[in-house]
C-alpha cells in the first residue's frame, strides 16, 4: 500500500510541476494565450490518471486486497504506470514543439498511441485484477418455516 501511496505522492507533485512549467515556458517562449498547446494537458494527465487514480487504487486495496494476487497486481501496476508516464512525457514533447513552432513526427504520435494502449491494457487489468478480489453477492439461505397446526 505505501508503493501505491508514493507513486500518487510523486504524480501530485509532477503534474503540479508540470501546470507551473506550462504556464512559465509558454511566456517565455510569448505564445499567443488562448492558442492550444498539448503542453496544458500533461498537468491535468499526470493529476487526474496519476494522482487522482491511484488515491482510488489504494483505497480498492484496502478494501479488497488487490495486492493479494501479487503477479497480476504487479502487472497492472507497472502496465498503467508506464502508460501514465509514456503518455505525459509525448504531451509535454509535443506541447514544447508546438510551443517553440516546431514541427511534430508521427513518430511523437505513435509513441504517445503506444502510451495510451498500456493505459487501456493497466485499466482493463485492473478490471480483471477487481473481478478476482471483489465477493459475490451471496444469495440469502433459503429456511424452511415450521407452522404447528
Amino acid at each position: 500500500m505505501r508503493n501505491i501511496l508514493h507513486w500518487a505522492f510523486g504524480y501530485m507533485l509532477v503534474g503540479v510541476a508540470s501546470g507551473l512549467f506550462y504556464r512559465e515556458f509558454t511566456k517565455l517562449n510569448e505564445f499567443p494565450a488562448g492558442e492550444f498547446t498539448q503542453l496544458s494537458l500533461a498537468h491535468t494527465h499526470l493529476l487526474t490518471l496519476g494522482f487522482i487514480v491511484l488515491l482510488l487504487v489504494l483505497l480498492l486495496e484496502k478494501a479488497f486486497e488487490l495486492s493479494a494476487r501479487p503477479r497480476l497486481f504487479g502487472w497492472f501496476f507497472g502496465l498503467y504506470n508506464a502508460g501514465v508516464i509514456l503518455t505525459s512525457a509525448m504531451l509535454i514533447v509535443h506541447g514544447m514543439l508546438t510551443v517553440r513552432g516546431l514541427p511534430s513526427s508521427a513518430m511523437l504520435a505513435g509513441i504517445a498511441g503506444l502510451g495510451h494502449m498500456l493505459l487501456s491494457a493497466g485499466l482493463v487489468l485492473l478490471f480483471v485484477l477487481l473481478r478476482s478480489r471483489v465477493p459475490q453477492r451471496q444469495q440469502p439461505a433459503v429456511t424452511a418455516v415450521r407452522v404447528n397446526g
